[in-house]
């Protein structure tokens, strides 16, 4: 009987040990964030430097060059922008340096020497190749793309706008608008666009209720579209206090521009009459994209230098169903001018596109808190903060939801419980034995 008693015992306690064991080994523990290739790790949404070598202009652009980013006297330096914790459109946006297809045959013919540059299709959205995607990088001119949707979702084309004496002292690039001018929002839209005016800026900007206004609009469309390395600080794209984007960014604000029928054909037309103004007579403006009419396909971009920024360019091309678009910052034009180089990115776009080479990223359709999880299984997490893109997951959420209880499903702390009360039970009753039996010794050895 004893020996019975003793083999139940060990029976019943040896599989509960081994319960306990198991249970506490798949009860989750507080994961750690892996960091991917090129990312850094991030504290809420500001991003610490990890390697500032590999991964240059993770949060803000290069140090500008001269005092046209201070602020005005009494107004605080812009904080850089937060840096979502996951890259907007997929995981190998975050990585750093050249971003191609794995096994993909095309390549580059020729130098490329701008310091960030984004391939896509403009009809699937897919990125097809890149280079630092998300670096952060001044705009220059081309921020007038952003400011050109905002002024086709909210303005009639054949508003009539009076030019000023405000508008005609712009710096840089201008069409040529005069005090006292009569122009139709659709002649400052395509000057806008074509001939990089910064005084048509200025009219469109206040036709839009003001410059500080124009600016709200035109980074709450960013914001709608996703684009959270953009913060336009001018509505010119002259460099100012806290202006930033990239070139993932732009592409997305392009291919949002590209759905508009006005956009399109502003950037495909080569000459447009303007009027004069005063005793000054009309004239012609002649698009300044030197790809139009020259590159294959090619249908129309935007171009942009400052002194900060460097050279900027984006364009875009069709060869029979394809399209693809192009967006470089932060070029010098040795040993190639940026058009050229725009051109040798368009053509290795058509050459992975004609190979199907798989896609390394996606241009979202709008904010990413509303974008389904790509490729990791985790389900999406809706959030307030528009700086925070989907798929970031909540802080009791960090982990995939297989994850979040043990091997033994949602009653897994329970049997954890029960294991550890059958044990100390089972001890109790071993003890228990274990003195009575010492006490029947005793007994017989008095007897």
């Amino acid at each position: 009987m004893r020996f019975a008693a003793r083999r139940t015992v060990t029976a019943f306690v040896v599989p509960l040990c081994a319960l306990l064991f198991g249970a506490l080994l798949a009860t989750p523990v507080a994961a750690q964030p892996v960091l991917r290739k090129g990312q850094q790790q991030t504290t809420g949404t500001q991003a610490q430097p990890q390697n500032s070598a590999q991964c240059q202009n993770h949060d803000r652009p290069p140090p500008p060059v001269d005092t046209s980013e201070e602020p005005k006297p009494g107004q605080p330096t812009p904080e850089p922008l937060p840096v979502p914790k996951e890259p907007v459109g997929g995981t190998r946006m975050g990585e750093c340096g050249l971003v191609v297809p794995n096994g993909a045959k095309a390549a580059i013919a020729g130098d490329v020497t701008s310091a960030s540059w984004v391939i896509s299709d403009l009809d699937t959205g897919e990125v097809l190749a890149a280079k630092d995607p998300h670096a952060r990088e001044r705009p220059a001119s081309l921020i007038k793309t952003l400011l050109g949707v905002v002024v086709i979702r909210e303005l009639r084309l054949d508003e009539v706008v009076t030019g000023t004496e405000e508008d005609a002292n712009q710096e840089g690039t201008k069409v040529g608008i005069g005090p006292g001018g009569q122009y139709t929002v659709r002649q400052l839209l395509f000057a806008l666009l074509m001939r990089s005016g910064n005084d048509a800026a200025h009219a469109l900007a206040a036709k839009l209720g003001g410059v500080p206004r124009a600016l709200e609009k035109m980074n709450a469309l960013a914001k709608e579209l996703g684009a959270f390395d953009t913060r336009a600080a001018t509505p010119s794209g002259l460099d100012g206090p806290g202006m930033s984007t990239s070139a993932y960014d732009l592409s997305l604000v392009f291919r949002a521009a590209m759905k508009h029928k006005e956009f399109a054909e502003a950037i495909a037309t080569k000459s447009l009459d303007f009027p004069g103004y005063g005793a000054k007579p009309g004239y012609k403006v002649i698009n300044d994209n030197k790809l139009l009419g020259r590159y294959q396909g090619f249908t129309g971009g935007k171009t942009g230098f400052t002194d900060d920024a460097r050279h900027t360019y984006v364009g875009g091309a069709k060869r029979g169903t394809a399209r693809i678009a192009v967006v470089l910052l932060r070029g010098e034009l040795n040993p190639n001018p940026l058009a050229e180089q725009a051109s040798r990115l368009l053509d290795y776009g058509f050459a992975l596109a004609a190979e199907n080479s798989k896609a390394v990223g996606q241009l979202v359709d709008h904010a990413p808190e509303a974008q389904p999880k790509q490729d990791t299984g985790l389900g999406t997490t809706s959030t307030n903060d528009p700086q925070q893109p989907q798929g970031t997951p909540a802080p009791d959420a960090a982990l995939p939801p297989d994850a979040q209880r043990s091997a033994f499903g949602n009653f897994g702390a329970p049997l954890v419980g029960l294991a550890g009360v059958a044990i100390l039970i089972s001890f109790a009753l071993w003890f228990r034995r274990k003195r009575a039996r010492a006490a029947r010794a005793r007994r017989v050895a008095a007897g």
